[in-house]
Order: structure tokens, then C-alpha cells, then sequence
């Protein structure tokens, strides 16, 4: 079990770092562009650090307050969950 949640992490972490990738790419190129809803929801999944990893090498996100505070919070309360889980 522990295998395929760390597989799934992997994934879902790498898919939603190229997702914030191509929403960058797209805005400067004035395209189609991937709802914020999905972005935010990718980190909910489990791609937190992946959206965290986007933000700061894109540089994409970074002024939207959602992202800034959300995202960490994000990360913060999937710890909790993970801590608490294990501490049971």
C-alpha cells in the first residue's frame, strides 16, 4: 500500500508541476490557459510540493494570494493529516 501511495504522490507532484508549466507558457503566449480551480485542486491531491516546485521555477502564480497563502497551507494540512495518520 505504501508503494502505491508513494507512486500516485510521485505522479500527481510531477503532473501538476508541468501543469503549472504549460499555464505559464500559455499566458505569455496570450492562449487558452488552465483554470486556476484545476491548479488548486492538483495541489489538494496530493501535488502540493509539486505546485509549490511550479510556482517558484515558473514563476507563475506568485502574485495570486490564493496561491501565496494557499498552496502552504495546502502543504501544512496534508502534514497534519500524515502525522496525525501515522501517530494513530
Amino acid at each position: 500500500m505504501t508503494k502505491i501511495l508513494f507512486i500516485y504522490l510521485a505522479v500527481v507532484n510531477v503532473l501538476t508541476f508541468c501543469l503549472y508549466g504549460i499555464d505559464k507558457r500559455r499566458a505569455i503566449r496570450s492562449r487558452w490557459r488552465i483554470s486556476e480551480a484545476t491548479l488548486l485542486w492538483m495541489a489538494v491531491l496530493g501535488g502540493s510540493l509539486g505546485a509549490w516546485l511550479g510556482m517558484r521555477v515558473w514563476h507563475h502564480k506568485t502574485q495570486h494570494k490564493k496561491f501565496r497563502y494557499g498552496i502552504p497551507l495546502i502543504i501544512i494540512a496534508q502534514i497534519a493529516v500524515v502525522l496525525l495518520t501515522l501517530s494513530l
